[in-house]
């Protein structure tokens, strides 16, 4: 039976690729407030703003291509049973050739209609004011904003509780819920924590191994390692 291999990636897995990470240290993201382009109320101040926020972060989509960690990662699933859980919005790791792909905070390429969560439309192109359902209800992204619940949540838990490895890459581990996924990850199997600057790991019991790599050069540190680290 193929080992259970769930991996947990951030922003920093994009950022080879070209994505700008979530936010600068002066709180911006792409030069906006946070929370006028990822909040409800932002959204209900001004969602042209909105829209045009996330129609730029999708035609930069377009622009991008998946890095040599989204290749290694899609090629581990030849020997290992893969799941990624991801914050991120972006499609990388699918183009890449992964297939189990689950998106924490929602996904670039979807709207949704604002009164019904559930009716979700495929989207590449731009979205504008008057674009709705089939109801008359306008589309927005299908993204998770501040202060909204995160539905993929009970789910990446229990992916996380079925981990025979847990494998954590490019992420400062500051946004919750999701950061917490590491404390349902069973105490006795091997955890590894892949980011350039990596946080500090607190309250993990698991036996822990920190590559201070890049994404796809930790891959490369990890790949070599993962044959012992499955038989201890």
């Amino acid at each position: 039976m193929k080992k259970n291999i769930v991996v947990f990636t951030g922003a920093g897995m994009s950022a080879e690729s070209g994505i700008s990470t979530f936010r600068d240290k002066n709180g911006l993201w792409e030069n906006h407030d946070i929370m006028e382009v990822a909040s409800p109320e932002g959204w209900q101040k001004n969602p042209q703003l909105v829209l045009e926020f996330y129609n730029q972060r999708r035609r930069q989509l377009k622009q991008v291509s998946p890095n040599k960690g989204h290749e290694l990662l899609a090629k581990m699933e030849s020997q290992y049973q893969l799941q990624i859980i991801t914050q991120n919005v972006d499609n990388l790791h699918e183009r890449a050739g992964s297939s189990c792909v689950l998106h924490l905070h929602g996904e670039l390429t979807k709207v949704r209609s604002v009164a019904n969560e559930h009716t979700i439309y495929e989207q590449h192109d731009d979205v504008q004011l008057g674009d709705t359902d089939g109801h008359g209800n306008q589309l927005r992204p299908h993204i998770v904003w501040f202060g909204e619940e995160v539905p993929a949540l009970e789910e990446a838990i229990v992916l996380t509780q079925q981990a025979d490895l847990l494998l954590v890459i490019g992420t400062s581990l500051q946004v919750y819920p999701a950061a917490s996924l590491l404390h349902y990850a069973k105490a006795t199997i091997p955890l590894v924590y892949i980011d350039l600057n990596p946080a500090r790991l607190e309250g993990i019991p698991n036996p822990t191994t920190v590559i201070a790599k890049t994404a796809s050069e930790g891959l490369h540190d990890f790949i070599e390692i993962l044959p012992q680290l499955l038989e201890k």
